[in-house]
């Protein structure tokens, strides 16, 4: 599963909801000078993931493409369609475009498994798309499983992956397991931001993580 060709754009994929994906798609979008994009935003009240994205990356208007769906109501996004009466067409979710100068960051709903309609599953989404994949781990209590599992689905649906982004604090021993027993890479870890604010991010990227092995050309779209 290692060993991805590096693109001009990568998908941020998640173990679960609420793992620091969006943090960690913000501080790779700022440092990459590359442009950021959630497909489908399920609830909506208090701010959207691109909201958190533009004011954590400090990203201007341009570098944030809008969502295809927002949708109100905060769960499934198959469930949240059907509540807010609208009809979510998963051929028309086709990414934008990115550039060597200014990559593609894709923020997915959750994890790989979410329904996106009553019939489609977002890893189906990935595997028409073929857009290498990095998978956003917790390093807390649980993550083995979950991790494991994640990429054994991504294998099996052919998707390629980059690696592994852990975040949380650091435990050699699990990383180590997810790495070993999901022949993947590992690509850094964050370690939590306590303040979080857009100094503090971009410092913890930059000292745990290679723009470099996430995009062929970051260097030239550096901000």
């Amino acid at each position: 599963m290692s060993g991805a060709q590096v693109t001009n754009a990568v998908v941020i994929a998640g173990t679960d909801t609420n793992i620091g994906k969006t943090v960690f798609a913000a501080a790779l979008t700022a440092a990459s000078g590359g442009t950021y994009w959630k497909p489908i935003q399920a609830g909506i009240t208090g701010g959207t993931d691109r909201d958190a994205v533009a004011h954590l990356g400090q990203l201007k208007p341009d570098r944030i493409h809008a969502e295809a769906h927002r949708l109100m109501t905060p769960c499934s996004p198959h469930r949240a369609a059907e509540i807010d009466n609208v009809a979510i067409d998963t051929t028309n979710l086709v990414p934008p475009n990115g550039t060597p100068i200014s990559p593609l960051v894709i923020e997915l709903a959750g994890g790989l498994m979410v329904p996106l309609t009553h019939k489609t599953l977002q890893i189906e989404l990935l595997a028409r798309w073929q857009i290498p994949v990095v998978l956003c781990a917790r390093t807390s209590l649980g993550t083995i499983n979950h991790t494991l599992l994640s990429l054994f689905a991504l294998q099996a649906c052919d998707i390629p992956v980059l690696g592994v982004a852990f975040i949380g604090d650091k435990d050699g021993a699990t990383e180590d397991a997810v790495i070993n027993f999901g022949n993947t890479t590992h690509l850094g870890r964050m370690p939590i931001c306590n303040p979080l604010n857009a100094n503090t991010l971009r410092r913890a990227f930059s000292n745990n993580f290679d723009v470099a092995r996430f995009f062929a050309t970051s260097e030239e779209g550096a901000a």
